[in-house]
C-alpha cells in the first residue's frame, strides 16, 4: 500500500533516459470505480500542470514515479477531466453525517485501487467511497 502523502512531491521520470518530466502535485480519484485515475504533475521548466492517466505509469517507487518515455506527453488531450482535491476534503456519509476530514488515502500502486480513506475520525475501507466533489468526499454508511 502507498499513501497519497508519500506520492506528493515525488519526481516523475522516464524509464530509460531518466528524464525528469515533472513533479507530482496531486492524484485524481474516479470515485465510482474506487480508483486513482490520473496523476497531476507540475511540468519541468515552468510549464503548466499536466494530467497523466494512471495507466501510463510503469512503476511507483519510494523516490520517483516512472513512465516509459516522455512521449506520453505528446498524446494528451487538450483538457483533462475535472479534478477535486481529496486530501483535506470534508467527509460525509450518504445520509449527510459528518465524519471528519480526509488526512490521507491508501491505495495499491500497481492498480490504483483505493484501499483505505484515513480521516481525522478514523478510517473507511475504499469500497465505501461513493463520490468526491468540490464540497465533500462521500462514503456509504456501511
Amino acid at each position: 500500500m502507498t499513501l497519497f502523502s508519500e506520492i506528493n512531491g515525488l519526481p516523475v521520470v522516464t524509464l530509460g533516459e531518466a528524464i525528469r518530466i515533472g513533479v507530482v502535485k496531486s492524484l485524481t480519484i474516479e470515485a465510482e470505480a474506487g480508483l486513482v485515475s490520473r496523476l497531476r504533475i507540475a511540468r519541468a521548466r515552468g510549464r503548466k500542470e499536466t494530467s497523466l492517466p494512471w495507466d501510463v505509469l510503469h512503476a511507483v517507487g519510494p523516490d520517483a514515479l516512472l513512465v516509459r518515455s516522455d512521449t506520453v506527453l505528446d498524446s494528451l488531450p487538450p483538457t483533462a477531466p475535472p479534478h477535486h482535491e481529496a486530501l483535506g476534503a470534508r467527509v460525509l456519509t450518504e445520509s449527510g453525517d459528518e465524519r471528519g476530514t480526509v488526512r490521507d488515502i491508501a491505495f495499491d500502486p500497481a492498480t490504483g485501487r483505493i484501499e483505505e480513506i484515513r480521516t481525522t475520525s478514523g478510517g473507511f475501507p475504499g469500497e465505501l467511497l461513493i463520490g468526491l466533489g468540490d464540497y465533500a468526499l462521500v462514503v456509504r454508511t456501511g
